[in-house]
């Protein structure tokens, strides 16, 4: 009897290491993700200010799914060209958008046109995720940012299509406005930022100073800064859900200002943004605009979520 138990067990244990090693797997699968149960929130503001759809807050929903805790960065989508030999949109056009602080002179003199009433905003020849701001540009260098250099900044210059083919590649996929917005609250219900009401300039990348001429840079940059700057925004352990770069998401942008245009939304504000909207967005937790699925600039950027099954918190 004594040798039949010990193989009973030993069968049993086998069992147990084959689903352990599977959940083992599964754990590889969304690394670098935070898991989120299945939640009711209020989603949006009743901001006096509000704009491009923010108004009003209302009931949203979400089933468990899991998100990026960091923005895709310049590594990760490195490793997903090398891979598939891809070309983004901005490589096919020839040329994408780039602020003007940070295109090299010897490029902005031969640019002609831009963009009315957002002159800062140019169109540069060979702009792409590699080169955010084409040959030669990017003001005080990658390196002077971080010593670490331009692997850690998030992937830029990237369009809607080109974020959802990085996202079918890694298993993945973009996550919907409501997911967006879940994450970056971090739990909390009705705050403005993700870790609460108080603005802190040292904990998101915005713009301090006179827009577009001068930037004091009191949160410490001048420009993009790298995925992990600033710590976790919230309790989720989230990183720069606020500030920094735009964010694509799975939804369509349905707007009059859109006028029937197909566009996606665009979640987070950027480093051009600001506290209190002064000039160009007002950095919150509910910022959003729209773009075509086609556009990039280097403040548009991008991270994966992926479908989760919680029986105990699916709504």
């Amino acid at each position: 009897a004594a040798p039949l138990a010990w193989l009973a067990a030993l069968a049993l244990a086998a069992c147990l290491a084959v689903y352990v090693l599977g959940a083992r797997e599964a754990d590889v699968s969304i690394n670098g993700m935070v898991f989120i149960k299945g939640a009711k929130f209020t989603m949006g503001t009743n901001a006096e200010d509000a704009r491009d759809g923010e108004s009003p807050a209302r009931p949203a929903k979400v089933r468990a799914f899991y998100i990026d805790t960091h923005p895709v960065s310049n590594e990760q989508f490195r490793e997903f060209v090398r891979a598939t030999k891809y070309k983004t949109e901005a490589e096919g056009y020839g040329w994408s958008f780039a602020f003007d602080a940070f295109v090299a002179d010897s490029v902005k003199e031969k640019i002609s046109e831009a963009i009315q009433g957002a002159e800062w905003w140019l169109p540069v020849p060979h702009a792409y995720w590699r080169q955010p701001y084409g040959f030669g540009g990017g003001g005080d260098g990658w390196a002077k940012r971080d010593p670490r250099g331009w692997l850690v900044f998030p992937a830029v210059q990237v369009s809607w299509n080109d974020s959802t083919a990085y996202c079918k590649w890694a298993g993945k996929r973009l996550p919907t406005e409501a997911e967006w917005e879940c994450a970056a609250r971090g739990g909390l219900q009705s705050r403005a930022y993700p870790w609460g009401d108080n603005f802190d300039v040292h904990r998101a990348n915005s713009w301090q100073g006179k827009f577009p001429s001068e930037n004091t840079k009191e949160d410490g940059y001048h420009g993009l800064a790298p995925i992990d700057a600033f710590g976790p925004q919230n309790d989720y352990g989230m990183y720069n859900m606020m500030g920094n770069t735009w964010e694509w998401t799975e939804d369509r942008y349905q707007q009059p200002a859109s006028n029937g245009a197909d566009q996606r939304v665009l979640r987070g504000g950027s480093y051009i943004d600001s506290r209190d909207g002064a000039f160009n967005h007002a950095l919150r937790v509910t910022t959003r605009m729209g773009n075509t699925p086609d556009s990039a600039a280097d403040n548009i950027g991008f991270r994966c979520a992926k479908s989760a099954r919680d029986p105990r918190s699916d709504l």
